[in-house]
């Protein structure tokens, strides 16, 4: 049996082998850098040098996501046949270390380079070192649903970091110093995966606390102060706990070796080393991906042909294979296309509801406040969140009025209709509040991972297909939270902040019942011989769903980018147009909820739970 497949240690903490805990922490760093600059990705593609509008910068992330999610599938099956797991997350890694960097240039040729590392860095990461958590736990083991949580953990805590610092200091202080922080993760993550046990316990101690340390410095409320002492707290606590673990043995040596490690210097064609070629070929593929997110319409083309033949190529392998293995087979490709639906509409996150969030979203905590005292006094104010869809003199303030205002003060003259209107206080960064999931699933995560093993313990666990079912109606009812805020937005078309953290909160506790629960299914279902490959395909198909979801997004572009500068429409206007689309999504993912419930008596059946896959044919 390959080595990646079965590489358990005998080291545990908490009945979980202590190699899980390197590998939280190199994830966690990874997924910080990998969030922190998706937060600021469409805000500087439409507010940076680029100025581009809504449409365009959709089109740009859909396909920069969709490649992110693709080039796994290669990754996994390079892995699964020659490089190893462990090889592939140190190749993508470097690769993704490279990305990050050059997005701090203020550059078009370079930002798409940017763009393609990441994109060939993350399919050699991504699936690897999702795949060495799978092979430390043997066959059959109770507790790999369990370490796949406290995994999906550590990419939630790198998730949630990542929105409240590199976030805050990109639209701050400027949108590369939120990119060089990006950068700076991503080594830490790569260093923790090589570096020897004594020094990861160092790298892993020592950038948690200092972490969380200075993270209470960069917040202007409460709110967001508290949400820090959160997060540092989490991460002092986790850092503690692995420097513990990693004290009693790190990842095994073995985890994620090469299946052949004599093939890798294999001449191919009696010319160039295999793993030279792999690397050679690399190279070759960043320029080509950097022209396919320029030229994002053959994104999408090139996504269909290639899904295709992955598609095709795991039904030949399915059906060649015996009964329940087949079968086996059959439910993971099932669960992929609902996978993909939820993905789809989740996704929206970073684009359309990233935009309803800057535009439409009430975000400002004032502390002083314009009285009836003060009307018909002119006053010098600095331009801001407050002033959206309000009218100074016979100019109606809009993002665009008030970006080129910058922060330079206006006389305002105060009218009537303004009593009540904010003139000083804190504004959260719109970025912000996409550490709002993640944070739901750090205080959630355990309790449904505990929910779940009481309802095991008593026999009325839902199966994964009813899992995927709650997840997707979930997932509907939070849209649907988003298009009621936007039904009971004010006068001037601004949102409530509870519908949208009431909004993310349901879509959380819907990714609860599937992420995680999905992962562990794809390691358990899939046959040993192509598991990395498998795991490919399942973010292969999170690919589509991101393609998709720029196309959704595309369906809310209010703003119009050009050499004139942007222009962005009060929210009044375009309140409605964002609480359309989301209400549309919310009925979709209810429906797609009880079609998935109905096919999960079947789906149960052909999961064959307890039974060996070589017991029948």
């Amino acid at each position: 049996m390959q080595a990646q497949a079965q590489a358990q240690s005998p080291n545990t903490l908490f009945g979980h082998p202590t190699g899980l805990f390197t590998l939280f922490f190199a994830e966690m760093w990874e997924r910080f850098s990998y969030y922190g600059m998706r937060a600021l990705l469409v805000f500087y593609m439409i507010k940076g040098f680029l100025g581009y509008g809504d449409k365009e910068a959709y089109a740009v992330y859909g396909a920069y996501t969709a490649l992110v999610y693709a080039t796994p599938y290669i990754g996994g099956m390079l892995a699964d046949r020659l490089l190893g797991a462990r090889r592939a997350v140190v190749l993508g890694g470097l690769l993704m270390a490279g990305g990050h960097l050059l997005m701090t240039l203020e550059n078009e040729t370079t930002f798409f380079v940017a763009l393609a590392l990441l994109i060939v860095g993350n399919g050699f990461f991504k699936p690897n070192i999702s795949t060495i958590v799978g092979s430390l736990y043997p066959d059959g083991s109770p507790k790999r649903d369990a370490g796949f949580t406290i995994f999906y953990m550590g990419i939630n805590l790198g998730a949630a970091m990542s929105p409240v610092i590199c976030g805050y200091v990109g639209e701050t202080y400027g949108w590369h110093y939120g990119f060089g922080l990006a950068t700076a993760g991503m080594l830490v993550g790569l260093a923790v995966f090589i570096a020897p046990v004594w020094l990861t316990q160092m790298l892993i101690l020592g950038g948690a606390l200092a972490t969380a340390i200075a993270m209470p410095f960069f917040q202007d409320s409460l709110l967001q102060l508290g949400v820090r002492i959160f997060l540092g707290l989490a991460l002092a606590v986790a850092g503690v706990i692995a420097y513990i673990a990693l004290g009693r043995g790190g990842l095994p040596e073995e985890a994620g070796a090469p299946p052949d490690a004599k093939a890798l210097t294999d001449k191919l064609g009696g010319v160039l080393r295999k793993d030279w070629a792999v690397y050679v070929g690399t190279a070759i593929a960043v320029p080509f991906l950097a022209l396919l997110v320029g030229r994002n319409e053959l994104a999408g083309w090139i996504l269909t042909i290639f899904g295709g033949v992955a598609f095709l190529f795991l039904i030949v392998e399915a059906l060649k294979s015996e009964k329940i293995e087949r079968e086996r087979m059959f439910v993971v490709l099932i669960l992929m296309f609902f996978s993909m639906l939820f993905w789809a509409f989740f996704e929206q996150a970073g684009s359309s509801v990233n935009n309803f969030t800057d535009r439409n979203v009430d975000r400002v905590f004032e502390d002083k406040v314009i009285t009836a005292e003060d009307v018909g006094k002119t006053i010098p104010i600095q331009l801001g969140q407050e002033q959206f869809g309000r009218t100074n003199g016979d100019q109606l303030v809009t993002m665009t009025v008030v970006e080129k205002a910058g922060k330079a003060p206006v006389d305002w003259v105060v009218s009537e209709d303004d009593v009540g209107m904010g003139i000083s206080g804190a504004v959260v960064p719109a970025s912000e509040f996409q550490a709002a999931n993640p944070i739901f699933i750090l205080i959630f995560g355990l309790l449904f991972t505990a929910l779940w093993g009481f309802l095991g313990v008593r026999g009325i666990e839902p199966s994964t297909p009813v899992k995927f079912s709650l997840g997707l109606l979930q997932l509907g009812l939070g849209f649907g939270a988003l298009w009621i805020g936007a039904q009971n937005a004010d006068a001037r078309g601004m949102v409530g902040l509870s519908w949208l953290l009431l909004g993310y909160l349901l879509h959380t506790t819907g990714e609860l019942c599937i992420s995680p629960v999905g992962l562990s299914m794809v390691t358990k279902l899939s046959p040993v011989r192509i598991v990395s490959t498998v795991m490919g395909a399942w973010f292969l198909a999170t690919a589509f769903s991101n393609y998709l979801a720029s196309m959704i997004a595309a369906l809310t572009g209010v703003s119009h980018g050009g050499d004139g500068g942007q222009v962005i429409p009060a929210p009044i206007e375009t309140v409605n147009v964002y609480g359309g689309v989301f209400g549309t999504i919310g009925v979709t993912a209810i429906v797609s909820a009880l079609i998935c419930l109905a096919l999960s008596p079947l789906l149960s059946r052909w999961m064959h739970e307890g039974e060996d896959a070589t017991s029948s044919t």
